[in-house]
């Protein structure tokens, strides 16, 4: 699935599913929460805490996609084509880091 392909899919899905986008502030907190999620699913998989009961059902896969969900609705309902938002953004990047990365002796 392309990322247009996949910003068509989840406004299908609203329309018809979720009856309406919630409005942006809603939809702000709501990626914050689900970020939150991929924190936490981080901190013990990866990091030095323990996982908790509830949190033995978490799969990482399913909250990455929750935050991507939320992304694109945003950008759904606030009119942008996250393909373009995208390239520029990898463009941007690309000449602004030319150097950077490859530059830092902490990554070597």
């Amino acid at each position: 699935m392309t990322i247009e392909e996949a910003q068509q899919t989840v406004d299908h899905w609203i329309q018809t599913t979720g009856v309406r986008y919630f409005n942006e502030l809603t939809n702000m907190a709501m990626l914050t929460e689900e970020v939150g999620e991929v924190a936490r699913i981080i901190a013990r998989q990866y990091g030095e805490q323990s996982f908790k009961e509830s949190d033995k059902d978490k799969v990482l896969a399913d909250e990455l996609a929750d935050v991507l969900f939320v992304v694109i609705c945003l950008a759904n309902q606030t009119g942008i084509n996250l393909t373009d938002a995208l390239q520029r953004n990898l463009a941007k990047k690309t000449i602004r880091d030319a150097d950077r990365h490859r530059n830092n002796e902490k990554l070597r």
